[in-house]
């Protein structure tokens, strides 16, 4: 028998009031195709944000939902205790990916408990517990990736087991090095980091660093930036985390890593993945050299990281993002993409900038004429988009509001320039 009271009611007697939804009529999405996903109420909308970057290729994805079927009929789980097919043959892909030499993969459920390892990696590595973090930035919500999170929204607690320090440079059009060229205001930056690394007691353990940070609104600073923070690092022997949560795997179609835009010096010590490469299922992971990963001098399992069922998902999903060039996809569809989102914008007083790269795009929205965030139009612009059948995501650091656009990257230019056209009546519709 259904149950007569609402789900909305249910969920927030039973769940937490910190856990957020979107829209002022939360929806029940029951099942996708594609780019598409439908409601409760037989609603089909465009998806453009894929369950937080998490759904990468498709929703539904025939290829991934068979290599689920197949590995469940055989056997669910089996830990890392005993040897696991999917999960060896997965992450011999992902080290021969990553750019890492001699790499070594440590599969995690989530991205949060992925940069927890590797913070793990890094402190006992350097015996350490400073981490150098970006303003802004966001890491996840355990008790230590939550302490070197930059961005207060989502930061709930000033305790941690880390001393942080946050440095300039990963928001490009904003703070004190705006008005900078990208030369110059690369030079600003590393200056900023040798200034607090002088200002640190001790050997900082690592810096860890989103490429173009997620939560707080898809900003990025100039390209080769984190290159050049690495001749810094190098000099104190300070470890590099990339955390490619949300830039891993061709999104921005320029690259298969974010880092990669920062290269001239080499790849990071460690970096960090989830969302995409299981299409949904709970798939995160750590890749570091050798030497790194295998400080760890005590007993270590995993329980449900490196599942045979999400690995087996996750080789699936690995095959047919490389075996259809969804990276080139994700290039070609989404500079076409910014570039609508941009000649809209020009119409739009509130759009302050449209930032981005592939299928990554941040709308930052203000108050027009000034530089001041209005969350409240960023709340109505989500709430029109839903009614033309558009979802997009949210985000922002300090006083920003933008919106996220991160549709699975195998999206058609129809659906793209769909997309653009809900977007800009609900951008409209704010005027």
């Amino acid at each position: 028998m259904t149950n007569p009271i609402p789900l909305h009611s249910r969920h927030r007697t039973v769940l937490p009031d910190w856990l957020a939804l979107y829209y002022d009529r939360p929806i029940e999405l029951t099942h996708g195709e594609g780019r598409h996903v439908w409601d409760a109420d037989g609603n089909r909308y465009l998806d453009f944000f894929g369950g937080i970057l998490t759904t990468m290729t498709a929703h539904a994805l025939p290829e991934v939902t068979k290599a689920v079927a197949e590995q469940a009929g055989r056997i669910i789980h089996s830990s890392t205790l005993y040897l696991n097919r999917p999960m060896i043959e997965l992450a011999e892909r992902v080290a021969a990916l990553s750019g890492i030499p001699d790499a070594r993969v440590f599969f995690t459920t989530s991205g949060t408990e992925a940069n927890d390892t590797a913070l793990l990696l890094a402190t006992t590595y350097r015996r350490s517990n400073q981490i150098l973090a970006m303003r802004n930035s966001y890491h996840g919500r355990s008790f230590s990736t939550v302490s070197i999170t930059g961005n207060r929204g989502w930061s709930p607690t000033s305790l941690s087991p880390l001393q942080t320090y946050y440095v300039h440079g990963a928001v490009r059009s904003r703070g004190p090095f705006a008005g900078l060229d990208d030369s110059a205001f690369t030079a600003a930056a590393v200056a900023d980091l040798e200034d607090v690394l002088g200002q640190a007691r001790g050997g900082a353990a690592a810096l860890i660093a989103e490429p173009i940070q997620g939560v707080g609104g898809f900003t990025s600073p100039p390209d080769g930036l984190y290159g050049a923070f690495r001749e810094i690092l190098d000099r104190h022997g300070i470890l590099w985390i990339s955390d490619e949560v949300q830039t891993g795997w061709g999104r921005t179609g320029d690259h298969f890593w974010g880092w990669q835009a920062h290269a001239q010096n080499g790849p990071p010590d460690i970096l960090t993945f989830a969302k995409g490469i299981g299409n949904g299922m709970s798939i995160g992971g750590v890749v570091a050299r050798a030497e790194v990963m295998n400080c760890l001098d005590s007993n270590s399992i995993s329980t449900f990281g490196g599942s045979p069922v999400t690995m087996a998902a996750g080789l699936a999903n690995l095959a047919y993002l490389l075996d259809h060039d969804l990276q080139g996809n994700a290039r070609r569809v989404g500079g076409l993409l910014l570039e609508r989102l941009r000649a809209i914008a020009a119409h739009v007083p509130a759009v302050r900038e449209v930032r981005g790269r592939g299928l990554m795009a941040g709308v930052e929205l203000t108050v027009p004429g000034t530089d001041q965030a209005d969350p409240q139009a960023a709340a109505a612009v989500l709430e029109a988009a839903r009614a033309g059948g558009l979802l997009l995501g949210k985000g922002g650091g300090h006083n920003t509001s933008v919106l996220r656009v991160a549709p699975p990257l195998s999206l058609t230019v129809a659906e793209a320039e769909e997309g653009a056209g809900i977007l800009e009546q609900a951008l409209r519709s704010i005027q």
